[in-house]
């Protein structure tokens, strides 16, 4: 009986410690698999597909799992894990999850690749405001060709509310950059408007308007970082009635608005920070939030990761997010990578480590919760930017 139960325990340990080799040595494959598809793919660029489609089968295994693999052999390695993820990995989940690139909790790995236009919505979540998920991504959609061409009446003037003189006394700014325009504000998809600013419009996709649109945004927050002491570069570019001139698609604004950006930075030494301004196709459930009574248009990070200009780029996003969340909590979505097949990826943000691409609400919101969005973002940039002066040792005062 003895020699029958020791025979079978060593039967057990045996079994236990090839089936935690085989882990071991299946990933280990894979590593060296990714490994020399990388030193082909440097002699021969047509080798470039496969190469790329190792790299996403192994981002299907995250970090914490990778660690847990390895502590299958040493321990050492499980104690870099905190204690909540301690627990034993599923093998059959890793497994699940390289075999068939489909992610149990994202459910976009699925549905992806089988609802025609779903890669719009294929975004990283870098970081994540309050509320936000992989099913309220911000997204853009591109207007049908005929909505310019019949375009609503406006219900508002643009030069009335962009001169509109504010009844409220605003005290001088003790910082000032003097003559000097540090701040560059553009809109690519210069023609997205907002419903409420299109007298008798309700179809979300006919939210464009060749007067009443983002533009407003921009000259909003230009004139409102001036009040904050910061020179802003307010660019009036019909970038979307260039594109039409030269036969270009869509899928072409960014190479459209990149000439212009880069003439304003050769013209100007001075611009430090570029600002995309664009609006979201997103509803106004997810868009729109109330602080201390007063209604917001959210605010959104896009980051393009195809660009090398991206960990810059998501620094200074994540920083901006954070003193949003400090001052006004929740007002910001979060900050989002973009990329990849079908997407630009890289929004002309690798002109500078400094630029920046915002969605300012979405179709439903009205010019108040805008207004109240750019205060907040003027007050928050101006707090940024003169502290960076103050680190950089630079910055004038008045």
């Amino acid at each position: 009986m003895k020699r029958s139960r020791t025979r079978r325990n060593m039967i057990v340990a045996v079994d236990g410690t090839s089936i935690k080799k085989g882990i071991v040595l299946s990933f280990i494959t894979l590593l060296v698999i990714f490994l020399l598809s990388g030193f082909l793919t440097s002699l021969k660029p047509e080798y470039r597909l496969t190469s790329s489609s190792i790299n996403d089968l192994t981002k299907t295994i995250d970090s914490e799992a990778f660690l847990q693999l390895l502590g299958a052999e040493n321990r050492y390695f499980v104690s870099a894990l905190p204690p909540e993820k301690t627990e034993p990995i599923k093998l059959s989940t890793i497994m699940f999850k390289v075999a068939t690139s489909i992610n149990p909790d994202d459910p976009r790995s699925l549905l992806g690749r089988e609802l025609p236009g779903f890669s719009l919505y294929d975004s990283e979540i870098v970081v994540a405001g309050d509320g936000t998920n992989y099913t309220n991504m911000p997204y853009e959609s591109p207007p049908p060709t005929e909505v310019l061409e019949q375009e609503r009446e406006a219900s508002i003037d643009k030069n009335e509310v962009v001169n509109a003189e504010d009844d409220e006394p605003k005290t001088p700014p003790s910082l000032t950059t003097g003559d000097k325009k540090v701040v560059y504000i553009y809109n690519t998809h210069n023609t997205e408007s907002y419903l409420p600013l299109l007298e008798g419009e309700t179809d979300p996709d006919r939210a464009i308007h060749s007067k009443a649109n983002v533009t407003i945004v921009s000259e909003l927050l230009g004139k409102a970082l001036e009040e904050k002491g910061i020179g802003a570069q307010v660019d009036s570019t019909d970038i979307q009635a260039n594109l039409k001139q030269k036969g270009w698609n869509y899928a072409k604004s960014y190479a459209a608005s990149r000439p212009i950006v880069e003439s304003a930075m050769a013209n100007n030494r001075e611009l430090n920070y570029l600002i995309d301004i664009h609006r979201d196709a997103q509803r106004k459930g997810v868009t729109t939030i109330s602080i201390n009574n007063k209604s917001y248009a959210k605010l959104a990070f896009v980051v393009g990761r195809d660009n090398p200009s991206a960990e810059k780029n998501e620094k200074v996003a994540n920083e901006l997010h954070e003193l949003l969340q400090k001052k006004y909590p929740g007002l910001s979505r979060g900050i989002f990578k973009q990329g990849g097949k079908g997407n630009n990826g890289v929004y002309n943000q690798d002109l500078s480590g400094n630029a920046m691409l915002i969605e300012f609400g979405g179709v439903d919101n009205n010019l108040e919760e805008l207004k109240n969005t750019v205060a907040a973002v003027a007050d928050v940039f101006s707090e940024y930017y003169w502290q960076a002066e103050k680190v950089n040792g630079t910055g004038t005062t008045e």
